[in-house]
């Protein structure tokens, strides 16, 4: 993300007179809980700061157009049973051991990688985290497992959270974040108009990025910034300099006066 800044930053001091009307918005708190999501918090307290045809996330994407995003959401399931001690294990009821079941169901679990609107997304349905257990000597009471469903834009959020249920019906679930996804939405001028200027074939984003939230507001938003996706949150996660360069020229292009791109 930093790599996205430095593109921005560039861009805004090389552009005096850009030839469209920009904003420059930093804000924190992405990736995180969606109600702490420092764009959101913009939209309620500055919302005219947000008004616009067009909006360009500096997200990684390895220097290419992505379109749209996933949307995501997390429950999390309560596995309840009794403690006891673990030399008289038949007086308890071990709640780790009823994790199999959704664990199974989990792993069984197909993705689904519809088309929408010419891009064809990958979705995701996994365990993130487990926790329970009292002491070494103790038969475990509670166990909890945290889900993560990221969802392609087909459907709404009230849709995505609908088939999580079905999907673990018979458990205890308590839905912790959701946001919805983004159409990718290249058809509408000002994104056309964004493609012809830094060329390349778009792609889908695959995670949930803050186009969504240009999408709500009714703003056509893209993806592009320097970084590899498929490195994010990896030991080695690094940002190519050359990717910096691409992508700072490709919105110099298409910022600077037509005059200045002659």
């Amino acid at each position: 993300m930093k790599g996205g800044v430095a593109v921005q930053l560039s861009v805004a001091a090389a552009l005096a007179d850009p030839r469209h009307d920009v904003t420059w918005i930093f804000y924190d708190n992405e990736e995180v809980e969606a109600e702490r999501n420092g764009l959101l918090r913009i939209a309620r307290q500055q919302p005219e700061l947000l008004a616009g045809d067009f909006a360009v996330l500096c997200e990684p994407t390895g220097a290419v157009v992505e379109g749209g995003c996933q949307g995501t959401l997390r429950v999390r399931a309560t596995l309840r049973g009794k403690a006891a001690h673990s030399a008289r294990t038949w007086m308890g009821h071990n709640a780790i051991h009823d994790a199999g079941e959704l664990l199974t169901r989990l792993a069984a679990y197909v993705p689904a990688q519809p088309w929408v609107d010419g891009l064809q997304y990958h979705e995701g349905l996994n365990a993130v985290s487990i926790s329970g257990g009292i002491a070494g000597n103790v038969i475990p009471d509670l166990c909890t497992i945290d889900v993560n469903y990221r969802f392609a834009p087909d459907k709404s959020a009230d849709e995505a959270v609908a088939w999580v249920r079905d999907y673990l019906s018979g458990f205890d679930l308590e839905l912790t974040d959701l946001a919805a996804g983004a159409r990718p939405g290249l058809d509408r001028p000002a994104a056309a108009e964004f493609l012809a200027a830094v060329g390349g074939e778009e792609r889908p984003k695959h995670g949930w990025t803050d186009v969504a939230r240009f999408a709500e507001v009714g703003v056509p938003a893209v993806n592009f910034g320097p970084g590899d996706p498929a490195k994010a949150h990896a030991d080695d996660e690094f940002c190519p300099a050359w990717q910096v360069y691409s992508c700072r020229d490709a919105l110099l292009r298409w910022l600077s006066p037509e005059e200045e791109i002659a």
